[in-house]
């Protein structure tokens, strides 16, 4: 079977404000661990007010504080936004007051737009240096070098795991070339996906951080009890990336019955495209489309999103996606024995 992990959004909803999303993804990260989730993510993005997590070392503080046990990480820190002397001495400092729960996944691009990237005093062609960039950081979590006149304190020796995150090929050559584990973004970006994954294990190299090749695959899950409330409940996914095409950047919004009174039908047919792998419906849906996105990827991993309006629905929905991977362990395990 397959690990669950999360990638939380911290949505800011028409009814929540900043506080209220950072307190939600701390709750849900309190909760998940006692439902045998992995790993809970947070990532980088700019400029987006129905989004929390543009401070995302700090956030990560105060999801790993409201819990004892699941890994917190990024998922991920743009890297060419930063040095990469900041980034280890943030997630150095995480480390130290969190040992062996922190996680790091790195990504290319800017997790903004243009004008953004202007504001944080970066400039594009900072991606052109993002494997240097990787090296680098990498150095600054390993234990200090004698005479070594530059250190990420308290970084040195925390030996930080990192990720590589990715969208197309790109990071899976550079995942495999470096020997990391490799995060395919395909509950946005979803095309690329197999080829990304045959490149990555096809090409991996073992390294001191990982021997074998470790894939994690993103997807979209909203688990309700019927299918029919699913799709109502993933509305709200739905309007969100309507939104991203229309370039308005809105806080999260209530679902809605009629999906199609809200985008025009380009937008359905990029949105739709966006979101191919999606997962809507109950337990049972829920089971049978883990089990054939698995089946299809080899995925080590699953990251998922559930992306839904009202925060009680959707601990329900991670309840009810940890509760058909359980059951479906146990129905297995009966089957071996």
């Amino acid at each position: 079977m397959a690990a669950l992990s999360i990638l939380d959004l911290v949505r800011v909803t028409q009814n929540t404000d900043a506080r209220g999303a950072l307190d939600n993804a701390r709750d849900l990260a309190a909760h998940a661990e006692k439902w045998g989730y992995q790993r809970f993510w947070v990532a980088e993005h700019h400029n987006m007010p129905g989004i929390a997590s543009a401070a995302t070392s700090v956030v990560i503080a105060h999801i790993a504080a409201g819990s004892k046990t699941i890994r917190v990480g990024a998922g991920g820190i743009m890297l060419p936004n930063h040095a990469p002397i900041v980034i280890a001495e943030q997630f150095g400092t995480l480390a130290r007051l969190f040992p062996g729960r922190i996680d790091l996944g790195l990504g290319r691009a800017p997790g903004t737009d243009q004008i953004s990237v202007q504001a944080l005093r970066r400039q594009p062609s900072a991606a052109d240096t993002f494997p240097q960039d990787v090296l680098e950081l990498q150095a600054f979590f390993a234990p200090a070098a004698a005479m070594q006149r530059v250190q990420a304190v308290p970084a040195a020796g925390t030996n930080v795991p990192l990720w590589i995150l990715g969208s197309s090929t790109y990071g899976a050559y550079l995942a495999a070339e470096l020997g990391l584990p490799y995060a395919f973004a395909s509950h946005f970006a979803p095309a690329q996906l197999l080829p990304a994954l045959e490149i990555y294990r096809s090409r991996f190299k073992p390294s001191e951080q990982l021997d074998r090749p470790h894939a994690m695959v993103g997807v979209n899950i909203v688990a309700a009890e019927t299918d029919r409330e699913a799709r109502h409940l993933a509305t709200t996914q739905q309007m969100s990336f309507a939104n991203l095409l229309r370039g308005a950047r809105q806080l999260s919004q209530p679902p809605i019955d009629d999906i199609e009174v809200y985008w025009t039908p380009q937008e359905k047919l990029q949105a739709t495209h966006m979101l191919a792998r999606s997962i809507v419906g109950s337990a049972e849906s829920v089971r049978s489309g883990i089990k054939a996105l698995v089946d299809e990827t080899g995925a080590d991993e699953i990251m998922i999103v559930s992306d839904i309006y009202d925060h009680i629905l959707r601990l329900r929905s991670f309840e009810i996606i940890a509760a058909t991977q359980k059951a479906g362990a146990e129905r297995q395990l009966c089957t071996e024995s």
